[in-house]
Parts: structure tokens; C-alpha cells; sequence
């Protein structure tokens, strides 16, 4: 089930990753280009970071082929019917909240220090879109006030506080944390102070 939606989590990020690029008017090429990186630059970063080579997508192609087939099937799908705004922010919730709760479990299970372990999740699903505003020459979502590392971060710390007790509940309430608050964020525009003069 897990491995099912991590898929899913591959998915997700590489529509939003195809969406960025179709703003920026690319071509086809360019489109597969900004998904990939968007679906699998968090969790490549954190691979070569722990030492977990080669990185998951050279292990399992499958990420890749499902990341390239959810971008070329954006292309098609946005010609014919527009999907809600609403509706991908809520499934990128459900990336997000998945890969935090990969990445920190990765670490943890690493034998890592808890700062480290939270680190690996945060970066696992927020690096992604942050290349991938970088290269649409975009300002990078958690460069923002609307909270989005910060709902990954605190999943995340709910991880490493009970994992040492039941993994099982730590990665159900990781799950649910990270979801719940950016669902929650995405309904009330929760944000952080800004920090002005």
C-alpha cells in the first residue's frame, strides 16, 4: 500500500510540476523535464544525502515511467478538460504528506539522529518544487508565508517523537498531521508572520 502511494505521491507532483510548465509555455520535451524533477528531485537529494545509492528511481524505473506517463497524460487532459485548482492542491497535500513521511522513516530507520530524520522528510517533499520553481524562474512556494514546509516539518517531528514507540502509529499520525494541516491551510490561508521593516 505504501509503495502504491508513494506512486501516487510520483504522480501528483509531476502534474503540478507539467501545470508549472504549461505556464511557462514549454515544449513537450521541457514539460517532461519539469515533472521529473518535480516528482523525484526530494527524494534524489535525500538518497545521495543518506548514501542510498544507487537513488530509488535508478533502482525502481517504475517511478520514473509513472512520473513521465502522468506528465504527458497532463498534456492531453488540459486540452479537453481543465482540472480544479481546489482539486490539485488538495492530491499535492497527499504527496506532500507522503513523501514526509518517507523520507524522515528512511532516516530514522538509518539509525540518524532525529534533527537529521526530520531534514530528509522536510527535503524528501519540498526539494522537488523547488527545482522546479527555480528552473520556471518562479519564487519557490516555502519561500512564502502560506504554510507548506512548515505542515511537512511538524509531520515529521510527530514521526521521530513516536517512532521509538509504535512505527506503525508514528507513520499513520505522520500521515495525518502533514495532511490535516495543509489541507487545513489550503481552506483557512493559514500563514506565517512575515517578516518586514
Amino acid at each position: 500500500m505504501l509503495y502504491l502511494l508513494d506512486l501516487f505521491g510520483i504522480a501528483v507532483f509531476a502534474v503540478t510540476g507539467a501545470l508549472v510548465a504549461r505556464e511557462k509555455q514549454l515544449d513537450l520535451f521541457g514539460v517532461v523535464v519539469i515533472a521529473l524533477v518535480t516528482a523525484v528531485g526530494g527524494g534524489t537529494l535525500r538518497d545521495v544525502i543518506l548514501g542510498n545509492t544507487p537513488v530509488f528511481w535508478v533502482r525502481d524505473t517504475n517511478y520514473v515511467i509513472v512520473a513521465i506517463a502522468a506528465a504527458l497524460g497532463t498534456v492531453i487532459l488540459v486540452r479537453v478538460f481543465e482540472p480544479p485548482h481546489q482539486l490539485l492542491l488538495v492530491a499535492d497535500a497527499f504527496g506532500l504528506a507522503i513523501f514526509t513521511l518517507l523520507g524522515t522513516a528512511s532516516a530514522w530507520q538509518q539509525g540518524l539522529s532525529s534533527l537529521v530524520a526530520i531534514m530528509m522528510g522536510v527535503m524528501s517533499s519540498v526539494a522537488g518544487g523547488v527545482i522546479r520553481d527555480l528552473l520556471s524562474n518562479r519564487i519557490p512556494l516555502i519561500l512564502n508565508s502560506e504554510l507548506y514546509a512548515t505542515t511537512s516539518l511538524c509531520g515529521a517531528l510527530v514521526f521521530v517523537v513516536l517512532a521509538p514507540f509504535d512505527a506503525a502509529l508514528a507513520s499513520f499520525l505522520t500521515v495525518v498531521t502533514t495532511l490535516g494541516l495543509r489541507l487545513a491551510t489550503i481552506r483557512w490561508h493559514w500563514r506565517l508572520p512575515v517578516f518586514s521593516g
